[in-house]
């Protein structure tokens, strides 16, 4: 028996041990390469490699064919079942599973629960004519017996809706070598996803990786005919890209360039966008795609809930702000005169594509403004976060798009990225519509906002977030929920990142009166987010009045910008 069928790594654990999990499983229909792309990623990333079917013929020990001559398939399922559980269980190499064996509900009630625990279910798709040939030559299939391809189509078409039902990957092998085809499976199984749900909120994927941006056919599915490209000039390389992703996929597409940053967050670029969709004949069976930094994608997701009251949209966040924060959770929302984000929706979108590809073309400021809101989810939350960013201070402020890619600083970017997502996805998944537990993720935003507005939007989403921390911390301490070190360690952290910690301007009541305005408030009772504790945020309603100021005061001090 070949060697690379061998279970090297199938073992029995001990009682104490955690079971060990596949790298990835792949799925996918007879003839589509599994068995052959699966053992050459395996070969590439030195990692062992077992095809199902190969592992049950030694566990019965014959080939399938006899096996179902003399049993039947009710009883090769049986034991089809039983090895890939196992496998599911105590394995850590790449598994290909045989074509039949996702349709089974056992099975696919274990790859739901390996891909709960961060497994990666690869849905492998051929030329359905280059797989059916290859099937049939292949010759020793069960399911194939009679006109051989009559039954194949007649599987397709019963199991390819499952499969990417149940896949969170799919890889599309049309016209690649298979080394190529191994290239690409091993780019998407190395992506981060974090699963978004709730009440309220039908289910999508935050696919964090290097090339996610290849997914987003598969994120907009098959009934979109027309798909807007909503897009900055700044992004005019990634959106060339998308572009080309989209028409490769059959959408026909029209593109739609907005202002970039908060210009384009008006009535007006809105009204110009359904003008747009109006004149291409955009129904509500089509969609947008939103890509940009996160006043791109807040504003594309505007127009997807409004245009014909709601259409799938698909957000590509391109900067690191709007990869932790405003591409995910459906808040989308426009920029009025009297405040920001005073007008818009809750709206989810069908995907979120954080391809790190995109942030090669990022600017050292812009990319550091993203780590305010990265910070923001370690104080409310995650406290894992704050170690990291503390420990890797130096080089995620020298960040450099041109060589990051090739650094070791992405897979830290990709950890921070994943982990403010998870933030982000618990407390939207329980509080959708922002009426408890989501406030907290506004954390330095009541003075954050105060500050954009006033500042003409000249400061930048992420620094004026971070004077919110600051300012947040210290009216905390001002009332008694946290003493002085945290503050300092609010300062201190966020100095180290190359963020502002104090603004200057010499009119409390101006800040006040915007104050009034933020969503959190109630008639005319102010409603603060602040901290207890590092990780336990709390609301803060209605606080003295001289506190209120004070804090204001204190971010005036020693200014940094």
């Amino acid at each position: 028996m070949n060697h690379q069928y061998t279970a090297r790594h199938v073992r029995r654990r001990a009682d104490n041990e955690d079971p060990v999990r596949p790298r990835a499983v792949i799925i996918g229909m007879m003839g589509a390469g599994k068995t052959r792309i699966g053992s050459l990623s395996a070969r590439i990333l030195d990692l062992d490699f077992v095809d199902a079917d190969h592992e049950i013929e030694r566990v019965v020990g014959m080939n399938i064919p006899q096996y179902f001559e003399r049993y039947g398939e009710p009883a090769f399922r049986d034991v089809e079942r039983d090895v890939i559980h196992r496998m599911l269980h105590d394995f850590d190499g790449i598994f290909a599973l045989g074509g039949g064996a996702p349709m089974t509900p056992a099975v696919q009630d274990d790859l739901r629960d390996y891909m709960d625990h961060g497994g990666k279910v690869i849905y492998l798709m051929a030329d359905p004519r280059e797989a059916m040939m290859r099937a049939h030559r292949g010759g020793g299939r069960p399911m194939l017996q009679g006109n051989a391809q009559e039954r194949w189509m007649n599987l397709y078409e019963q199991r390819d809706p499952v499969f990417r039902n149940l896949a969170n990957v799919v890889v599309h092998t049309y016209g690649m070598t298979p080394r190529a085809a191994a290239q690409r499976m091993i780019e998407m199984a190395n992506e981060r996803i974090v699963h978004v749900t709730g009440e309220g909120i039908e289910p999508y994927n935050v696919q964090i990786g290097e090339g996610a941006l290849n997914q987003l056919g598969q994120c907009l599915g098959e009934e979109p005919v027309r798909v807007a490209l909503i897009h900055t000039q700044s992004v005019s390389r990634h959106s060339n890209r998308a572009r080309t992703l989209l028409r490769r996929s059959g959408y026909e597409v029209t593109d739609i360039m907005i202002p970039d940053a908060e210009a384009g967050k008006t009535v007006t670029v809105a009204n110009g966008v359904w003008e747009r969709l109006g004149n291409e004949g955009f129904t509500r069976s089509d969609a947008i795609v939103g890509l940009g930094g996160g006043a791109c994608t807040d504003v594309a997701g505007f127009i997807a809930a409004t245009w014909m009251r709601g259409i799938r949209y698909v957000n590509c966040p391109t900067s690191l702000l709007a990869m932790v924060d405003a591409s995910t959770g459906g808040k989308t929302g426009i920029n009025t005169p009297q405040g920001k984000n005073l007008v818009g929706s809750f709206y989810t979108p069908a995907g979120v594509l954080a391809d790190l590809k995109t942030l090669n073309t990022l600017p050292n400021d812009i990319f550091i403004e993203g780590l305010g809101e990265v910070a923001k989810c370690g104080f409310i939350s995650d406290p894992e976060i704050l170690r990291i960013l503390h420990e890797h201070a130096a080089q995620l402020r020298a960040f450099d798009g041109a060589t990051f890619l090739e650094s070791p600083l992405k897979d830290v970017v990709a950890e921070l990225i994943e982990r403010s997502v998870r933030v982000k996805a618990y407390h939207v998944s329980n509080d959708l519509r922002e009426r408890g537990l989501r406030e907290f993720l506004n954390y330095g935003h009541t003075m954050g906002h105060a500050i954009e507005q006033l500042e003409h939007f000249r400061w930048r989403h992420g620094n004026a977030v971070a004077v919110g921390m600051v300012y947040a911390a210290e009216l905390a301490a001002l009332t008694g929920h946290i003493d002085e070190s945290l503050v300092e360690r609010h300062r201190e952290l966020l100095t180290e990142l190359g963020l502002p910690t104090s603004w200057n301007h010499a009119s409390f009541d101006d800040v006040l009166t915007l104050m009034h305005r933020d969503k959190k408030a109630r008639g005319n009772t102010l409603r603060f987010v602040v901290l207890d504790k590092e990780g336990l945020p709390t609301r803060l309603e209605d606080p003295p009045m001289d506190a209120v100021e004070e804090a204001f005061h204190r971010i005036q001090t020693n200014p940094t910008k």
